[in-house]
C-alpha cells in the first residue's frame, strides 16, 4: 500500500492544491525570496535617486527670506488709539435699523435689494470685555450679520475700542465696532473630536496620518509658499513641494512596504501628468488668477507673483488628496486580491483591479465636484441670478477657475488608477509568484 505523499496531505480534502500562504503573498517573501529581493532592489533604484532629486530641487528653490519684508497691516485696522476687545455677550438688546439695510450695494455701484423693504431689526449686543478694564461694552451688530443668524448671550465677539482716538467718549458717539466672532473654542473641540474619531477607527495608523498631515501643512507653510512669494516657479515649486509632501506622508501614514512604494509610484505619475495638464489648462483657458479680492491683494504686495502660475500651484496641491486615496485603495485591492486568488494571472489580477478602480473613478469624480459646490454655494447662486444663459455662467472668471480644477484633478486621478493597478500587479506577481500545479490524486 503506497504511503501517502506530503503533498497528498496539504491537498486532501476538496481537490483543489492549497496556495502560499496569505502572509507569504501580502509580504511578498516567497520561499527563495530571490523575486521579493529583485522587486525591492528595482523600486529602491527608482525612489532613492527620485527622493534625493526631490530634496536636491528644494534646496536649490528654498526661499532666500526677503517674503519676510512682505507684511500686510492689521486687517482690523488697529493702530494709535484703536484696540481689539474679546468678551462674552451678556444681554442682547432690540434696535430699529432702518430700511438702507434692506439694500445692498454691489461691486458694480449698483444696489440688490428693495429699498422699500419693511424695516430690519438689528440688535445691539452688551459685552463682557475679557480681563475687565472696560465694564460695558455696548457693539452694534450688522443688519446683515443679525439676518443670519441670532446673536445670544453666551456668544462670543471681537470688537474694535475706538474711546481712545479724539472724541471718541462723546456722547452719542459708537465706541465699540463689530469685527468677528471668537471661534477658538469650538474649532478646537471639533479638531480634538476628528483626531479622536481617526484614532479610535484607525489607531496608530490613523494617529499617524494625522501628524502626516500636519508635515504636509509644515511643507506648504515653510517651503511652498515662501517659495512662490518670492517669485519662484511656481511649476516646479509645486511639483517639488507636492512630490516631498507625498513621499513623507505616504511613508508615515501606511508604513514602509512594497505596497505603499506601489502607491507612491503611482501618485507621482499622476502628479506628473496632472502638472501636465495643469500647464495647458491654465494658459488656454486664460485663468488669470484674479477671482477674488485676496488675489487683487496678493498682485499688490507681491508684484513678482504670478498669479496664474499661483493658479497652477493650487491645480497640483488641489490633486494631492485624491490621488493619494485612490492610488493607496489601488494597490491595496491588488494585493488583497493577490492573495485571494494566487492563480490569477497578470491579466486577471489587472481586470480585477480595475473593476474595482471604475467604481472608485465614478465615486471620486462625485466626490470632487461636489465638495467644490459645496464650498461655493454663495458664488454659485449669485452668478445664476445674473440675466445670462447658463454657458456663459460656467464660462464666467467666478467659476471657470473651478471648474477647469475639477476637470484637471478628474483626469489626473483617472489616469493614476489604471497607471497604478499596473504596477500594483507587476510588483505583487513578481515577488509572490503562482505556486506550481500541484500533482493530480492518483
Amino acid at each position: 500500500m503506497p504511503q501517502p505523499t506530503p503533498e497528498d496531505h496539504h491537498g486532501h480534502g476538496h481537490g483543489l492544491p492549497a496556495g502560499p500562504a496569505a502572509d507569504e503573498v501580502l509580504t511578498g517573501a516567497g520561499p527563495d525570496g530571490r523575486g521579493h529581493r529583485r522587486v525591492v532592489v528595482a523600486l529602491t533604484a527608482i525612489l532613492v535617486p527620485l527622493a534625493v532629486v526631490l530634496i536636491g530641487a528644494m534646496i536649490a528653490l528654498w526661499p532666500s527670506g526677503s517674503h519676510r519684508e512682505i507684511s500686510l497691516a492689521d486687517p482690523y485696522g488697529t493702530s494709535q488709539g484703536i484696540s481689539m476687545v474679546t468678551g462674552t455677550v451678556t444681554e442682547v438688546l432690540p434696535r430699529d435699523c432702518g430700511p438702507e439695510a434692506a439694500t445692498l450695494e454691489t461691486p458694480g455701484g449698483g444696489m440688490v435689494g428693495d429699498p422699500e423693504a419693511a424695516h430690519v431689526q438689528c440688535v445691539d449686543a452688551v459685552v463682557d470685555p475679557d480681563g475687565g478694564g472696560t465694564d460695558r461694552a455696548l457693539v452694534p451688530i450688522p443688519s446683515s450679520i443679525s439676518a443670519s443668524m441670532d446673536v445670544a448671550v453666551g456668544d462670543r465677539l471681537k470688537a474694535l475700542d475706538l474711546s481712545g482716538l479724539p472724541g471718541g467718549n462723546a456722547e452719542g458717539a459708537e465706541n465699540f465696532v463689530f469685527v468677528d466672532f471668537e471661534r477658538t473654542v469650538p474649532v478646537v473641540l471639533l479638531a480634538l473630536l476628528y483626531a479622536l474619531v481617526v484614532v479610535a477607527v484607525a489607531r496608530w495608523r490613523g494617529l499617524r496620518a494625522v501628524v502626516g498631515l500636519g508635515l504636509a501643512f509644515a511643507v506648504m507653510f515653510v517651503f511652498m509658499f515662501p517659495a512662490l512669494l518670492e517669485g519662484g516657479p511656481p511649476l516646479w515649486v509645486g511639483l517639488v513641494g507636492c512630490g516631498l509632501i507625498m513621499l513623507v506622508v505616504l511613508y508615515f501614514a501606511h508604513g514602509f512596504s512594497l505596497r505603499t512604494t506601489t502607491a507612491l509610484l503611482g501618485t507621482l505619475i499622476g502628479l506628473a501628468l496632472t502638472a501636465v495638464l495643469a500647464l495647458w489648462g491654465t494658459d488656454a483657458a486664460y485663468l488669470t488668477g484674479l477671482g477674488d479680492e485676496y488675489s487683487y491683494i496678493l498682485a499688490t504686495v507681491a508684484p513678482e507673483v504670478r498669479l496664474s502660475g499661483i493658479v497652477l500651484c493650487g491645480l497640483l496641491v488641489a490633486g494631492l488628496g485624491v490621488l493619494n486615496d485612490v492610488t493607496i485603495t489601488q494597490a491595496s485591492a491588488v494585493w488583497e486580491l493577490r492573495a485571494a486568488n494566487p492563480r490569477a494571472s497578470r491579466r486577471e489580477l489587472f481586470a480585477s483591479g480595475m473593476r474595482i478602480g471604475r467604481d472608485h473613478i465614478a465615486s471620486t469624480v462625485y466626490t470632487i465636484a461636489f465638495a467644490y459646490a459645496g464650498a461655493a454655494l454663495p458664488v454659485l447662486m449669485v452668478v445664476s441670478l445674473y440675466d445670462r444663459s447658463l454657458w456663459d455662467t460656467l464660462m464666467s472668471g467666478e467659476l471657470v477657475e473651478e471648474i477647469v480644477r475639477i476637470l484637471v484633478g478628474s483626469i489626473g486621478l483617472v489616469l493614476a488608477i489604471p497607471v497604478t493597478t499596473g504596477i500594483a500587479v507587476g510588483v505583487a506577481t513578481s515577488v509572490s509568484p503562482a505556486p506550481e500545479p500541484r500533482p493530480a490524486l492518483r
